[in-house]
């Protein structure tokens, strides 16, 4: 053993004797325990989105663990045991009271993974993710943590087959059979929309954020569409991953350098060209937070950008599911998500000199993938999209006075041909109630109702859950009778969701935002012209003022808290109760005020900043 080692085990055997032992059982280099540490790490739940992560993670392990050694060419670092962090199913617990606990499984996701990389103090990571939340999480805390680390999604699933007709399935496909009068039918379903393993297969949330999460620079373009079955998932990947953490660790290349203001401005452009999932403006505050600017809305994008873009420059380029034809897997087939960032790049709409972590700059990755042309059929050019618009929207107006609340265009089948939309306001305090009429009395949803769900915002629900199961049923019904029937919430969406629904609305109800304030019959009015949602009866002062004296008593008088808001009755309820900031922040739960800011550390001569954290 060299003598140096020799020191330190022997000033700090307490310390060490741990990491002989665990050298050991993992069957690498004793010599090594006091070099830097690497490891994997995965998330986990409790559904078939999950399953597959663990058969990466250990081929990862693996991987590393046959190059790390003292000898010439290996790689002189401590290997760490896999660790995995948890979370809920989304599409399991939707329309469920458990579903509050879905947003708040990001932030589990963040808090247990920042205390493996810190604690263990990880030189370098590896994270295999799934589900739609766990993986900003990881992002988040691998951005806090600031040190080499790459992001691999664990894919999609495949998708089912309806066996009457060979029709392709999802789990959206079985949400918007809920409404269906044959139980047989809706059996049928259920029973062969999610086959086999993988996280939601059409672009929802878990693949919009993975191919954000590609673009800002920290997973391989490439990984991102193949199905979580896909052998190059565990034949090819691993082993590329590995090469490319070894080089950012002596690079000292990290992630904060790769994702920076435009970076993050890339991925979102991207994420308006995919018809992307409205949770995409909830995740990227928090993303950007952790990235090191404190306000996204501020010191990334405003929100005009924002609209400018979606409305004037990014059109949609894919027919994918929930709103066209087609799956990720599709995308893969004709090329994968590097085939749109070319297209994108090639019509200047994005800035291709920003890192990624594959040591290239995101012009350089796609110039070394050399993906096809579009092929006009699943993913179309720019010069002639799917859409001629991007596929989300921003709006302010008297009742979303933030400007928080978000449309997603793309999804939209029917109501705003003029780009105006007016309705009447039918009220629910909260998701089961609006379950229980569209259960019960379908028949009374009229065309042009607008419906409002409200006292389920990050805290007043509390946990913010997404509205997956009313929205589909809704569609259904709108699809059945040719009616539009829209709906409004300071809650949030599925990537799934369809049909003219509005989320996000802010400030919440159970702040006493506006939307607490509408009644039965008032008037809703959506512009796409001037990008607002607003409520004419909210404009009469002496009403407004009536109002609220009405809704703040209700509140004084249940100790602060209005009455119908949801029962916190967990310590992470009444956590999220206490400490969630609003849907413009990222919904997330962040006691007090943080500001968090670029890292002061120096850069070297690459522009690198110095990686100095860890010590002998």
């Amino acid at each position: 053993m060299p003598k140096s080692n020799v020191v330190l085990i022997d000033r700090h055997p307490g310390r060490s004797a741990q990491s002989h032992g665990m050298a050991e059982v993992m069957g690498t280099d004793p010599s090594l325990i006091h070099e830097p540490s690497v490891g994997v790490v995965g998330t986990k739940g409790d559904s078939q989105c999950y399953i597959g992560v663990e058969p990466k993670v250990r081929a990862i392990h693996d991987s590393l663990l046959g190059r790390i050694g003292g000898g010439e060419g290996q790689l002189k670092y401590r290997l760490v045991q896999p660790e995995y962090t948890i979370a809920t199913s989304d599409g399991i617990r939707n329309g469920t009271a458990e579903m509050r606990y879905s947003l708040i499984g990001r932030e589990i996701t963040n808090d247990s993974l920042c205390e493996h990389l810190e604690a263990t103090g990880l030189a370098g990571a590896i994270a295999v993710v799934a589900c739609d939340k766990p993986p900003v999480g990881a992002l988040a805390a691998i951005l806090e943590h600031n040190e080499p680390a790459i992001i691999m999604s664990d894919g999609t699933i495949r998708p089912g087959k309806d066996p009457r007709t060979g029709e392709p399935l999802d789990i959206v496909s079985a949400y918007q059979a809920a409404g269906h009068p044959d139980p047989e039918h809706r059996h049928l379903i259920s029973c062969h929309a999610c086959p086999g393993i993988g996280s939601c297969g059409g672009m929802f949330t878990y693949n919009t954020m993975q191919t954000f999460i590609g673009v800002a620079g920290m997973q391989p373009l490439h990984m991102v569409a193949p199905a979580s079955d896909d052998p190059r998932r565990l034949d090819e990947f691993p082993a590329e991953l590995v090469g490319h953490l070894a080089n950012m660790m002596e690079a000292g290349l990290r992630p904060r350098d790769i994702v920076r203001r435009d970076s993050i401005r890339n991925a979102v452009i991207v994420a308006m060209a995919v018809g992307g999932s409205t949770n995409v403006v909830l995740h990227t505050p928090e993303i950007a937070r952790a990235a090191g600017y404190e306000d996204f809305w501020r010191d990334v994008m405003t929100p005009d950008e924002f609209n400018t873009l979606s409305r004037d420059v990014v059109p949609v380029l894919t027919n994918a599911r929930p709103y066209g034809a087609y799956s990720m897997l599709d995308i893969d087939r004709v090329g994968g998500v590097q085939v749109i960032v070319r297209e994108l790049l090639d019509a200047g709409l994005l800035n291709g000199d920003m890192m990624t972590c594959t040591g290239r700059t995101l012009a350089e990755q796609i110039a070394d993938l050399d993906p096809p042309r579009p092929d006009g059929e699943v993913i179309f050019p720019v010069s002639g999209p799917f859409k001629p618009t991007g596929g989300l929207r921003m709006l302010g107006g008297n009742l979303s006075p933030d400007y928080s609340a978000i449309l997603k265009l793309a999804g939209v089948e029917g109501g705003l041909e003029d780009n105006l939309f007016r309705g009447r306001a039918r009220v629910f305090e909260g998701e089961a109630g609006l379950l229980t009429a569209l259960d019960e009395t379908p028949e009374e949803f009229e065309d042009h109702d607008m419906v409002i769900v409200r006292y389920e915002g990050p805290s007043g629900a509390p946990g913010m859950p997404e509205m997956l199961d009313p929205t589909s049923r809704i569609t259904a019904l709108c699809r059945e009778r040719g009616i539009v029937v829209a709906l409004m919430t300071d809650a949030r969406f599925s990537g799934g969701s369809v049909g003219l629904v509005i989320g996000h609305v802010g400030p919440e109800a159970a702040a006493g935002g506006p939307i607490a304030l509408i009644e039965d019959g008032d008037e809703i009015v959506v512009d796409l012209d001037a990008n607002e949602i607003n409520c004419p009866a909210l404009d009469d002062a002496s009403a407004l003022k009536a109002r609220k004296a009405a809704w703040d008593e209700a509140a004084a008088e249940n100790g602060g808290v209005h009455p119908n808001c949801g029962i916190a009755d967990t310590r992470l309820l009444h956590r999220a109760r206490r400490s969630a900031v609003p849907a413009t922040r990222g919904g997330g739960l962040h006691p007090g005020r943080e500001i968090w800011v670029r890292d002061p550390r120096p850069a070297d001569a690459s522009g690198f900043a110095v990686r100095n954290r860890h010590r002998p």
